[in-house]
């Protein structure tokens, strides 16, 4: 039985029966109460979507307890808070009308459409196709979904074209762009236009067609993805990192000396280093780059920033286990956080051997500078996000 056939009827009363009931960890018994009252088969389709729009709190926020699910849409889908960012950069352009192609199911519609723009999606599985319409509808929000292929549709309806392509196969994370679906030889056509093209934020920065836009995108930290853009999408610069909430960006990356460790390191947001935009770290602080090839800043002060987190330096330490387990050992480290850029190991293993035991915390940072691994002993400073 399918997502559909809990959209109304029996199965949108049990759905909302096993929504008010449900609790991680006890399907089976919220299972075997609702069949005493309902289909088998509806009830085992509506808890699974309990659990799913338990799952997509995490991305959608409040709007998950109304919205339907297949997993590998949850899965594929976009977190609210960027495809806000992007669908609001898109509205700011004039532009009106956009085709999703391939839009599962439909989160990316449903925050165009809030921003005002007249959304039309595309996908290939009719059931995704049917969710993406019962998520539109959930919340009155204007647009159609079109059943059909990404590579066969007319776009000339349109004034521009967003696309995700598919990034698995038999189930797996696939990050070569080449194995993407549809293939990166249709992506690239589209960037030939004026469009937008979700992709992942490992994508290699010579794969980018020459006058298109690659933003890189976090969210609290956490890289979540690249954003291609063409055309009258274009923003004017070849490389931006953009950091969510903050909507900081940065789109230049100024020359920056190299010099020696200062009183602050400063650790560049993942997206800023994805987009190689490190030095623009170095500017916003007044500092200088550990080594060249490391993502790694540091100054003699500390300025707060979006773009980085800062670290105040305590102490140099020998790159020995000996030696750190001494160090850990005498300052009563219990809590020891690893961070480590351009030196072959494993922070979980390199901790566990250290054996933390105390109630001090710390941070130690590992690096190479030139051909030696260093190791500093840090204390975190109040987050510039």
């Amino acid at each position: 039985m399918t997502v559909t056939a809990l959209l109304d009827g029996p199965g949108a009363e049990v759905l909302a029966a096993a929504c008010a009931e449900y609790r991680p960890g006890r399907e089976l018994q919220l299972v075997e109460k609702l069949r005493r009252s309902y289909d088998a088969t509806l009830v085992t389709t509506a808890v699974t979507q309990a659990a799913l729009r338990h799952r997509a709190t995490a991305k959608f926020g409040p709007d998950a307890e109304r919205m339907y699910f297949t997993p590998d849409g949850l899965e594929q889908s976009t977190r609210t808070t960027v495809s806000t960012h992007r669908a609001v950069r898109i509205a700011a352009t004039q532009l009106d009308t956009v085709v999703d192609l391939g839009c599962g199911i439909g989160g990316d519609l449903i925050t165009m459409a809030r921003a005002g723009l007249r959304v039309t999606g595309v996908e290939r599985d009719p059931e995704t196709a049917a969710v993406a319409r019962a998520n539109l509808a959930t919340f009155d929000l204007p647009g159609d979904v079109l059943v059909g292929d990404a590579q066969t549709t007319d776009l000339t309806p349109y004034d521009m074209v967003f696309a995700d392509p598919a990034r698995r196969a038999d189930g797996r994370r696939v990050f070569d762009h080449n194995a993407y679906s549809p293939p990166w030889s249709f992506v690239t056509s589209l960037l030939e236009r004026t469009a937008c093209v979700k992709v992942a934020p490992g994508i290699p920065h010579d794969a980018i067609p020459d006058g298109v836009e690659a933003e890189w995108i976090s969210d609290a930290g956490e890289v979540k993805e690249a954003a291609l853009w063409s055309g009258k999408l274009y923003g004017g610069m070849p490389r931006r990192a953009t950091l969510l909430p903050s909507q900081a960006s940065v789109a230049e990356a100024p020359d920056a000396e190299v010099g020696p460790v200062g009183r602050y390191i400063y650790e560049p947001d993942g997206a800023v280093v994805r987009a190689g935009l490190v030095t623009a770290v170095a500017a916003a602080v007044g500092g200088w780059l550990l080594d060249p090839r490391i993502a790694y800043v540091t100054a003699a002060q500390h300025v707060p920033t979006p773009l980085a987190s800062a670290y105040e330096v305590l102490q140099e330490l020998p790159y020995k286990e000996k030696a750190l387990r001494a160090w850990v050992r005498s300052n009563g480290i219990g809590t020891l956080e690893i961070k480590k850029r351009g030196v072959d190991l494993d922070p979980a293993q390199l901790r566990k051997k250290l054996a933390p035991k105390g109630a001090a915390s710390a941070t130690l940072i590992i690096t190479r500078i030139d051909r030696d691994a260093v190791a500093y002993s840090c204390r975190r400073v109040a987050d510039g996000r």
